[in-house]
């Protein structure tokens, strides 16, 4: 026999079903993390803080902020995500996670900023669109949110890219549907000639 314990293959009990954190404890739907008030989206770490932390989240570790934390950076009290130790403009500053404080490519998420900034310019879109079209944005919109909702998984709008619109952005899309108006008001000029 080696000295070593080295084990092979799969476990002698195999589980029959996953463990479930908080079985037999009625949830109450309005706290955080309940059906009506779920977790925030993970932004600003990278990949490796973000499976660290969906980990907690799925075993009943995570323990969210009840006020906001001090930033290890700049000393203000503007970390407002659970196990994060840096504000996002100074992990966005210095470009490092705001977990880990390791220089990242590649952080998961998006900023709050970015977030009402595309709002914003989807909203202008919608309002310099025909009333036809503004209907069926906000069709298509409805559509994804409840898609969104049931599968919990992020919606890829850039595969329908062409299936709805024949657009790839909103201001491309703004443009087409300005280009279309004066279209079809140059036709009822020539009509009324």
């Amino acid at each position: 026999m080696s000295t070593t314990n080295t084990k092979r293959g799969p476990p002698k009990h195999q589980n029959k079903f996953a463990w479930k954190p908080k079985a037999g404890i009625k949830i109450n739907e309005t706290e955080v993390g309940g059906k009506f008030r779920p977790y925030s989206e993970i932004t600003g770490v990278c990949p490796r803080c973000k499976d660290q932390i969906e980990w907690k989240r799925k075993y009943g570790k995570y323990k969210p902020l009840s006020e906001p934390a001090k930033c290890q950076k700049c000393s203000k009290r503007a970390v407002r995500q659970a196990y994060h130790n840096l504000c996002t403009a100074c992990a966005k500053e210095h470009n490092v996670c705001a977990k880990c404080s390791r220089q990242v490519n590649r952080i998961v998420g998006r900023d709050i900023t970015e977030v009402e900034a595309e709002q914003k310019m989807l909203e202008e879109a919608i309002n310099n669109a025909r009333e036809r079209e503004k209907r069926t944005l906000l069709r298509a919109m409805n559509k994804a949110k409840l898609e969104s909702s049931a599968a919990k998984t992020p919606s890829t709008d850039a595969s329908k890219v062409g299936d709805l619109f024949t657009a790839t952005s909103l201001d491309e899309y703004a443009e087409i549907s300005r280009d279309d108006e004066d279209d079809s008001c140059n036709d009822e000029a020539q009509i009324l000639d």
